[in-house]
């Protein structure tokens, strides 16, 4: 399987899933009142983890933005974990969930992540292992999949940016923002009784 195909499977499910996302959280709500200190402070948490997902994303994208065909990239945060965009994913992921101002949405949401994207990595892995054979398998032994390891850290001198593709991959994070809004909106229409509430999480 070629990795074009690998990534067209990743976008289709990733789509399905956050369709299905979405319904869920139209009809979930958190155990804690809106506006309570508790549920706005967990609403801020997930704020700031779509913010380092945007940036971290981004940050990633410098390194292999482009090359993922072309290049076998271990350097930067490809030299700590093998899969630093999917890592900053989860945390998005836990963000996006928080906005209802439940901790454990955002867990369930990272878990589903983690789950959606683990498929999609170990056929990424097939294709990579046969296009570089041995040392991509060194690189898999020495190297997370997706927790990172600081102390492995090393970089290049020089690096070469392909604006285009770190700012298409920068864009496509932003969509994580689109949670705050969405929630703020799904919280009305549950006060005002137009939508039920299904499920309440802490």
């Amino acid at each position: 399987m070629k990795i074009h195909t690998v990534q067209t499977i990743r976008k289709i499910v990733l789509y399905a899933c956050v369709a299905l996302g979405v319904l869920v959280f139209a009809a979930t709500t958190s155990v804690h009142p809106a506006g309570d200190t508790v549920h706005e402070m967990i609403e801020w948490m997930g704020i700031v983890l779509i913010v380092v997902c945007i940036l971290g994303r981004t940050w990633s994208s410098l390194y292999i933005g482009g090359r993922k065909i072309e290049e076998f990239v271990q350097t930067g945060p490809y030299s700590v974990m093998r899969n630093p965009l999917y890592f900053f994913s989860f945390l998005g992921a836990a963000g996006v969930g928080m906005q209802v101002g439940s901790v454990m949405l955002g867990l369930i949401c990272a878990v589903l992540a983690w789950l959606v994207f683990y498929v999609v990595v170990r056929q990424e892995e097939q294709v990579l292992d046969a296009r570089y054979g041995q040392a991509y398998r060194d690189y898999l032994a020495r190297v997370p999949r997706f927790l990172p390891k600081p102390s492995l850290w090393h970089d290049e001198p020089t690096l070469t940016i392909r604006p285009p593709r770190v700012l298409m991959t920068f864009a496509d994070a932003l969509v994580f923002l689109l949670a705050v809004p969405l929630a703020e909106f799904f919280e009305h229409l549950q006060e005002t009784g137009l939508i039920p509430v299904l499920l309440r999480l802490p």
